[in-house]
């Protein structure tokens, strides 16, 4: 007796869905122990550019303004941000996930995945100005950020799952 399998595929050049994620300023340098990848260090699976103590050290020196860690009121402006973005351009939020040096989130959108990330940076710094909680010319965000395809009802469940409980502990709503 066989068993039949079904796997969902999308046959087309368009992704289900996007794991978007970016960065606050500062919070992870090249040159850091985490490691790192820059423009020439950033393909799918490669490793990071080892540690380098001088080029961290170099790095910090070079920050405008210290590192942001977001606050509740910071937390919870970016993600009322992300929520009215992805209504107002017909986008479907499938998951958030505002941490205190980065955002996670899961969504459909008719755009490429680029725009997404530029729309969704965008909109939580206008969002975080308008609500007096950064007041820097700067942005908040590092350069860039990442911005993986999910190409299958699998991988969207599984980026999901990431991002709501892959976190560690749930932050607080208080500052």
């Amino acid at each position: 007796m066989g068993v039949l399998i079904l796997i969902m595929w999308n046959d087309t050049d368009t992704p289900l869905a996007y794991l978007i994620t970016f960065r606050t300023r500062g919070t992870w340098l090249h040159g850091d122990q985490r490691g790192s990848i820059d423009r020439f260090h950033n393909r799918y699976r490669s490793p990071y550019i080892p540690a380098n103590s001088t080029w961290h050290r170099y790095n910090q020196k070079a920050l405008k303004i210290p590192p942001l860690i977001l606050e509740a009121g910071q937390r919870n402006s970016i993600a009322t941000a992300i929520r009215e973005t992805c209504e107002i351009r017909k986008w479907t939020l499938l998951a958030h996930n505002v941490r205190t040096n980065h955002v996670h989130t899961v969504v459909t959108a008719n755009r490429d995945s680029e725009l997404v990330l530029i729309a969704l940076k965008a909109n939580a710094t206008k969002q975080l100005r308008a609500d007096n909680l950064w007041l820097h010319d700067i942005s908040p965000w590092a350069r860039k950020g990442s911005e993986k395809k999910l190409w299958t009802e699998r991988s969207i469940a599984r980026a999901i799952d990431y991002v709501l409980y892959g976190q560690g502990d749930d932050l607080p709503d208080f500052d």
